[in-house]
């Protein structure tokens, strides 16, 4: 018929580009209602084939959240800020709660929220990467949160302190807050000052489990033998004793008592001991031992403190307190 022999609209639309070459065939429509009708069974050439652009298609399942970093645009502005998402993954069900979120909606007001608080613009991607969920706090329950650290005076750089060394921090309600901090201080016998001190310097404590800390507490009284003012001390000098591994706190506390001859007052003077690595503690005695200057005793003479002995460098060590020089301590450790 004759109508068979018309051309398609597309071909129509093509035979009247060709003949506006200043153009370069390329066709303007005013809104979606003007764009030709084609069909899926049409033929098309390779050159146009090749120009058709496919949206790659949203993963329906994968373990990996990077997969959706280029169809989300809340997970690349995350990325972007410095979240590292193969470590937010490895949280429990914190990649779906990423998925979820809106960047604009959901995540800009936490991070005025965090950045009113003091964590620092280069840390809220590290911060996010340890603590996602906060992400879906709800901002009032947070400014309750501050305000109540406010209330027990704390300020307002101590609490930047403590929420960006402690993400975790913000998560616990008024109440559990309030209980960590009464905790610490009955269990101690700390006054309201210095218990604010300690969690300040080691805010982690807050948020921890609160059954390590007591055993370690047990640990430091029945089985090393410290007195409870001597525990007091030796906590508040190096709050990181609480949170210790208990075999390498009686280790340590062995071969110091047992085997160098530090009584327990000079370990409450010096509970920075505690600290330091057993190897390191180790070499330097013996090597001391060696040279006979082991000496440890501040009634007597060439006294070296326990300060000295494992917080100065190789090179300080050897030269001040060993009186040898860095290649006779290497030599020695090699005899071992």
């Amino acid at each position: 018929s004759p109508e068979s022999n018309l051309p398609s609209p597309v071909k129509q639309e093509q035979a009247k580009a060709e003949t506006l070459p200043d153009l370069n065939a390329k066709i303007l429509y005013e809104d979606w209602d003007d764009i030709p009708s084609s069909s899926a069974l049409e033929e098309i050439s390779e050159e146009e084939a090749v120009q058709i652009i496919a949206e790659p298609l949203l993963p329906l399942r994968s373990s990996t959240l990077r997969d959706y970093v280029d169809h989300s645009e809340t997970l690349a502005k995350l990325v972007d800020l410095g979240v590292d998402l193969s470590q937010v993954e490895k949280r429990q069900k914190a990649g779906q709660l990423l998925l979820t979120l809106d960047f604009e909606k959901d995540i800009r007001k936490i991070l005025l929220f965090l950045k009113d608080v003091g964590v620092e613009d280069n840390q809220l991607g590290p911060f996010l990467t340890k603590n996602p969920y906060i992400l879906a706090e709800d901002v009032e329950a947070l400014e309750t949160r501050v305000a109540y650290l406010k209330s027990k005076k704390f300020g307002k750089a101590e609490i930047a302190q403590m929420v960006s060394r402690a993400p975790y921090l913000l998560l616990f309600s008024v109440e559990r807050l309030d209980n960590r901090l009464g905790f610490f201080k009955n269990e101690l016998g700390f006054s309201v000052k210095k218990t604010k001190d300690l969690v300040i310097r080691l805010p982690r404590l807050l948020t921890g489990k609160l059954e390590p800390v007591k055993e370690n507490l047990q640990v430091c009284q029945i089985e090393l033998g410290f007195q409870h003012n001597e525990i007091q001390q030796i906590v508040f000098k190096t709050p990181k004793i609480l949170t210790a591994s208990k075999k390498r706190l009686k280790q340590t506390f062995d071969y110091l008592h047992n085997i160098m001859g530090i009584p327990h007052h000079m370990l409450t003077r010096f509970p920075q001991v505690f600290n330091s690595k057993l190897l390191r503690i180790k070499e330097r005695h013996m090597f001391l031992t060696f040279l006979g200057r082991a000496q440890y005793d501040p009634a007597q003479p060439s006294y070296i403190s326990l300060d000295q002995l494992v917080s100065l460098p190789d090179e300080v060590f050897c030269t001040e307190i060993a009186k040898a020089s860095i290649q006779d301590f290497e030599k020695f450790l090699k005899t071992l």
